[in-house]
C-alpha cells in the first residue's frame, strides 16, 4: 500500500544519512513542510542538533517577489531553522534517494500574522482574540492563504500537495505553556468557544438572519454551565446549527480557490489532498469538510485514524468518485477515485502505536483507507523507526 512518511527540511538538511533511513523504512513517498506554523520538534539522530525551535510560522523556501508584490498580506520567510531555499535542497536529497516528494502546506494557522495584524485574528464571543487562527471569513485573508497554498504547494521537485489547516482553526490549540485543560470542553463547547464575531463575521452571520450582539450573548449564556463543570445541553446544540451554515460556507470558499489555484499553478497529475474530518463542525488541522463536496473538489483526504478509523466512514461512503484533477488510485469500489488516506501517528511519545501499526493498518484497509501516512519519521525514535520496518506493511 502506498505510503508517505511527514517529514520537516531539517530533519534532511545537514543529516547525509537522512534520505537512507527514510527509503529504508519501505516508503515510496515523503510528505515534506514547505510552509510551516512555529513549533519546537526534536531531532533525534541528526549530527548536529536536538532541538530546532522554529519560531513563527514560515515558508521554508524564499518567497517569490514578483508573485507577492502589491500584495496586503504576505508570508514570512524562515529564519535560521530553515534557511534558503530548505524544502528545495530537502527534496533534492530525498529523490536521489528514490523518494517522491509531495508538499506539505499549513494554511490557516499562523501566529505572527495574528501578532502583526490583530484584525485578521478569530475573535470568540467574549472579545478574545485568537492570533494562532486567521479568519477565514475575511476576504484578505482568504487571499494570502490562496496565494500560500499555490506557491507553497508546486515547489519545484514536488509531484503533489497535502493541504493542511484549509479552513477554520479555532480554540484549540497546542500554544507554548498552554493552560486551558482546567475546564473540559465537549466538542459543541468548542465549537461555541470556536465562533468568530470579526466584522466579516457579523456580517456573515447577519445576512443568515442572526443580529451578531445577540448571537454572542446567547453564545456565552450557552457556555455558562461550561464554565461550572457541566455541559451547553439544548442551547449550544441550537447554536450550532444556527451558525454552521455560514462557517461551512467559508470554509468551502476557501478550499474551492485553494485547490484551483494549485491546480492552475501545477502540472497535470499534480496531486492535491486535503487534511479533512468529515464532521463540518470541526476545526484545525483536520478541518471539517462535507465528505462528498472535498472529494468531489480535491484527489482525496488525508484522515486522523491514531485511534481508530471511524473518520473514514464517511469519506469510504461516498464510493468511489472520480477525482478533479489526477488519476487518483483505486478506491473502495475498485475503480479509478478518490484517495483515502489513513494518517497513523508512529511517534510513541505523542501517542502513537508503531507496535501496533500492522492492526491498525487492517483496521483502515477494512474500513476504505487507499493509501497510509505516517506520523512523523522525523520525530520518531529508533525504536519507533524499527517497529515500522517490521511491521512490513508500508509501500
Amino acid at each position: 500500500m502506498r505510503t508517505s512518511a511527514f517529514l520537516y527540511p531539517w530533519d534532511v538538511l545537514g543529516d547525509p544519512d537522512a534520505p537512507a533511513r527514510i527509503a529504508d523504512l519501505g516508503v515510496r513517498q515523503v510528505t515534506l513542510a514547505s510552509a510551516y506554523h512555529s513549533t519546537r520538534a526534536l531531532t533525534p539522530r541528526h549530527p548536529k542538533h536536538r532541538i530546532v525551535t522554529a519560531e513563527y510560522a514560515s515558508v521554508l523556501y524564499p518567497p517569490g517577489e514578483p508573485y507577492w508584490r502589491g500584495r496586503e498580506l504576505t508570508p514570512y520567510a524562515a529564519g535560521s531553522w530553515a534557511p534558503g531555499d530548505a524544502f528545495g535542497q530537502a527534496a533534492e536529497a530525498l529523490a536521489a534517494a528514490g523518494l517522491d516528494v509531495h508538499s506539505w502546506v499549513v494554511l490557516a494557522h499562523n501566529s505572527r500574522l495574528g501578532a502583526e495584524h490583530p484584525g485578521t485574528s478569530v475573535v470568540n464571543a467574549y472579545g478574545d482574540r485568537y492570533p494562532w487562527a486567521p479568519c477565514i471569513a475575511q476576504p484578505r485573508v482568504r487571499a494570502l492563504l490562496v496565494a500560500l497554498a499555490a506557491e507553497a504547494a508546486v515547489r519545484p521537485g514536488a509531484r503533489g500537495t497535502e493541504l493542511e489547516s484549509c479552513g477554520w482553526y479555532g480554540l484549540a490549540h497546542p500554544h507554548a505553556h498552554d493552560k486551558l485543560a482546567g475546564v473540559a470542553l465537549d466538542d459543541t463547547a468548542q465549537y461555541l468557544m470556536s465562533l468568530c464575531f470579526c466584522p466579516s463575521c457579523a456580517q456573515g452571520y447577519g445576512e443568515l438572519g442572526l443580529d451578531a450582539h445577540e448571537l454572542r450573548a446567547r453564545v456565552r449564556w450557552a457556555l455558562e454551565p461550561a464554565w461550572r463543570g457541566g455541559t451547553v445541553g439544548t442551547p449550544g446544540a441550537e447554536l450550532l446549527a444556527a451558525t454552521l451554515g455560514f462557517r461551512t460556507a467559508a470554509a468551502r470558499a476557501l478550499q474551492e480557490a485553494a485547490v484551483a489555484a494549485v491546480r492552475s499553478r501545477g502540472a497535470a497529475g499534480f496531486q492535491v489532498l486535503l487534511h479533512a474530518d468529515p464532521r463540518p463542525s470541526r476545526s484545525g488541522a483536520n478541518v471539517g469538510v462535507d465528505a462528498e463536496h472535498v472529494l468531489g473538489l480535491a484527489d482525496g483526504v488525508v484522515v486522523p485514524c491514531t485511534g481508530g478509523p471511524e473518520l473514514l466512514e464517511p469519506f469510504a461512503a461516498v464510493g468511489s468518485v472520480g477525482s478533479a484533477g489526477s488519476a487518483g488510485s483505486v478506491g473502495v469500489a475498485g475503480s479509478v477515485g478518490s484517495v483515502l488516506a489513513a494518517n497513523l501517528t508512529v511517534v510513541s511519545g505523542m501517542g502513537g502505536r508503531p507496535l501496533s501499526l500492522a492492526q491498525d493498518v487492517a483496521r483502515a484497509v477494512g474500513v476504505g483507507a487507499t493509501e497510509l501516512r505516517l506520523y512523523h519519521a522525523g520525530l520518531a525514535s529508533d525504536a519507533d523507526l524499527e517497529a515500522v520496518r517490521k511491521a512490513g506493511v508500508v509501500g
